[in-house]
């Protein structure tokens, strides 16, 4: 972890100190890096429990959030992403006001900085904590209570994270989270070894036997109706959440944004994509192993990759396990710290409350937002101890909050020229009010990853009417900016052929036509 700081801090002296080389690492980052910070900023301790829990309780099918994220990634590298650094855009909601209106950019940072706050931050911290309490007995060392070493450890663990964010800005977040990538790949792979050699009392070969003989149906990612991803969602919200999620969520594009060219922008997005492949091997077979071995003992699903970990991985490892772990839960923390930062001072700071303040005020306000986010999510992130369907199931549910309103406005924005603002504020209110019902009141009985693709549908319906109706007066144009070089990479549209045949392999591989048959 010392290594880690250290190589941080001297990739970052010295560029950090104007607003493109805090906010955006200078333009300068190339595929690797972009690659590197986009596997360890999406995959943290909240995949590792998150999906291990529900691999332990159900089967593979939450294993769809990741897998089918490969096709919006596409989407980003190969329409998204160009309109983005064409037009220069340093966040998400500067390309909405060039699109709509100011009014249209403050609404989307509302969304994002509650969602991030309340949500996605908190859920980073409290599952890294848990993943940490479980492993390293930190209630025994520190002779506490369990929620007293919780809230001991979220507070430590955020301490050190935020220092990265706060100190470093983004190209300090890009580059810690390269090097841990290397860790946490290594780890994912172990554990899976670990874990079988276990299942077969001494011999990986006669643990595989019983994965892929004995309950074969948990290897199955082809989902029912019960289960947490049912199959059909793949190809109604599914889609538009990961378009969400790869394509507009500022905490994960910011470091698409900060690329040297289009060209290492759309490499190190791809790449991310073959990364994502990986996770039904090393944060799904673990749950299932762990199935195979407890018998359903661990009542708290929650609980089930840690206690594996704790089990199977020797002594000696227990180190660069909680090196990479907490590697892990900093990248995810500082990445969105540095992204909420980002949000409050280039989208409400700067042109609401001084339009000319310079470079070294901006980072100032910067970094004292970071600190006032992070301070504000120790608070929240104990109270998602008490989520009763896991951890997982709680973050999608409640990010449906804003990531189907932003994804609408992102896509019926690019792709039309006479949609009003007035369009944008209707669905934004119309979304936070009719998800919440739907959710918190009328309890409908389909999966909330239906009512995504219901809203999504009802809510693009709105804005053509009301573009019918009520039409800009001026049709919108797209300006393009040449800040950095906008050739495409000649191998994007190949490497994405090759991404989408290795999705559909995966699927065909857990099913009951594949190894869950």
């Amino acid at each position: 972890m010392a290594a880690v700081a250290w190589i941080s801090y001297r990739k970052t002296k010295g560029e950090v100190d104007t607003k493109e080389g805090y906010f955006l690492a200078g333009r300068g980052l190339t595929g690797t890096f972009i690659a590197g910070s986009l596997l360890l900023t999406n995959l943290s301790a909240e995949q590792l429990i998150g999906l291990n829990g529900s691999a332990y309780a159900f089967n593979m099918t939450a294993m769809a959030w990741e897998v089918t994220a490969g096709i919006a990634i596409i989407v980003m590298a190969l329409v998204f992403l160009p309109k983005y650094l064409g037009g220069a855009f340093s966040t998400l909601p500067q390309f909405l006001e060039d699109r709509f209106d100011p009014g249209v950019r403050r609404l989307s940072v509302v969304l994002f900085l509650f969602g991030y706050g309340l949500i996605t931050i908190p859920s980073i911290l409290y599952s890294g904590s848990l993943a940490v309490l479980r492993l390293f007995d930190v209630p025994g060392l520190l002779n506490l209570g369990h929620e007293a070493s919780l809230v001991v450890t979220i507070f430590v663990i955020g301490a050190v994270g935020g220092i990265y964010a706060i100190f470093g800005g983004l190209r300090a977040v890009a580059v810690s989270d390269t090097i841990n990538g290397v860790g946490l790949l290594i780890v994912g792979a172990m554990v899976p070894l670990f874990g079988l050699a276990a299942l077969g009392e001494g011999e990986i070969s006669r643990g595989l036997t019983i994965l892929l003989t004995a309950d074969t149906h948990k290897l199955n990612a082809i989902g029912g109706a019960d289960d947490p991803v049912p199959f059909g969602t793949l190809f109604t919200g599914m889609i538009i959440a990961n378009l969400f999620y790869w394509g507009t969520n500022q905490y994960v594009i910011q470091r698409t944004l900060g690329a040297k060219n289009l060209a290492e922008g759309q490499k190190g997005v791809l790449l991310s994509g073959f990364f994502k492949l990986l996770v039904p091997y090393f944060m799904m077979l673990p749950g299932i192993i762990a199935y195979h071995l407890y018998q359903g003992s661990i009542t708290e699903i929650d609980l089930a990759y840690p206690t594996l970990v704790a089990d199977v991985l020797p002594a000696y490892l227990s180190g660069f396990l909680l090196a990479v772990l907490l590697g892990a839960v900093f990248s995810s923390f500082n990445s969105l710290l540095n992204s909420a930062a980002t949000l409050f001072c280039l989208d409400v700071y700067q042109p609401l409350i001084n339009p000319h303040v310079t470079d070294e005020q901006l980072i100032k306000v910067a970094k004292l937002a970071s600190l006032v986010i992070a301070l504000f999510s120790f608070a929240a992130a104990p109270l998602l101890q008490y989520a009763p369907e896991g951890l997982w199931q709680i973050i999608r549910v409640f990010t449906g909050f804003y990531n189907i309103p932003i994804i609408t406005l992102v896509l019926v924005g690019l792709f039309t020229k006479h949609i009003p603002a007035l369009a944008a504020k209707v669905v934004v209110v119309f979304h936070v009010v009719a998800y919440g019902l739907l959710q918190f009141v009328f309890e409908v009985e389909i999966s909330f990853i239906h009512v995504y693709a219901i809203l999504f549908v009802i809510e693009v319906g709105i804005m053509w009417f009301i573009g019918l109706i009520n039409p800009r007066p001026q049709a919108w144009h797209y300006r393009r900016e040449e800040v950095v070089d906008l050739t495409p990479w000649r191998y994007a549209k190949h490497t994405a052929l090759l991404l989408v045949a290795c999705i559909v392999g995966t699927y065909f591989l857990f099913s009951p036509i594949g190894i869950a048959q």
